[in-house]
């Protein structure tokens, strides 16, 4: 009877290493996806200054714009940061995901009143930087669903049962959703024969 009760310990011991080990691995690997977000924002961000920087000349009279990308840019950084040093944070995935939607504003309103100046929108130098800004919008968003679904793994892992007992004793948090609009695709294409 004793070597009964020794070998079932040992067993349920093993699975709970077993379980513990999932979490762990299941939540390094949403961490990771989150890495490959922050260097895709982290490009995002470092071409901002860029476009104000061009755009500066054409739009001269329309500082507050300019002031209002480069605050949203600021914003986002700082958001950036603070996410990067604790992906399981919800406030601060909340707040990343609040200052990105706010430079995505921004953006939209820079580039729209790019429109308005042909010159501006013929700049080579402004269409190279937003496409590569579109480019890395893409690679953002592939980047956020790898997260979003390494985050679901995550948070399915430590919810089921007999997880949950584990998570819920070794402190394994709850990881958050990172949303972030896109601008592009909120937008009606525009259509035109002429």
């Amino acid at each position: 009877m004793g070597l009964f009760v020794i070998v079932v310990l040992t067993a349920l011991v093993l699975y709970l290493i077993s379980i513990y080990n999932r979490l762990v691995t299941v939540r390094n690997a949403a961490r990771n996806a989150f890495a490959q977000i922050d260097v895709q924002l982290t490009r995002r961000h470092d071409l901002v200054p860029n476009l104000v920087e061009v755009a500066k000349g054409y739009l001269a009279h329309e500082k507050n714009t300019l002031e209002a990308v480069i605050q949203a840019r600021n914003t986002a950084v700082a958001g950036l940061k603070a996410a990067a040093a604790d992906p399981a944070n919800a406030a601060t995935m909340e707040s990343l995901a609040g200052a990105e939607n706010q430079l995505s504003s921004a953006l939209s309103r820079l580039f729209a009143l790019a429109e308005a100046y042909p010159d501006l929108k013929a700049n080579q130098t402004m269409m190279q930087l937003s496409e590569e800004l579109t480019t890395t919008e893409n690679k953002v968003a592939f980047a956020r669903q790898a997260y979003n679904d390494g985050v679901m793994s995550y948070n399915n892992a430590r919810e089921v049962f007999p997880n949950n007992f584990v998570s819920s004793t070794f402190d394994f948090r709850a990881m958050k959703l990172l949303e972030i609009e896109n601008a592009v695709m909120r937008d009606v294409p525009k259509i035109s024969f002429s």
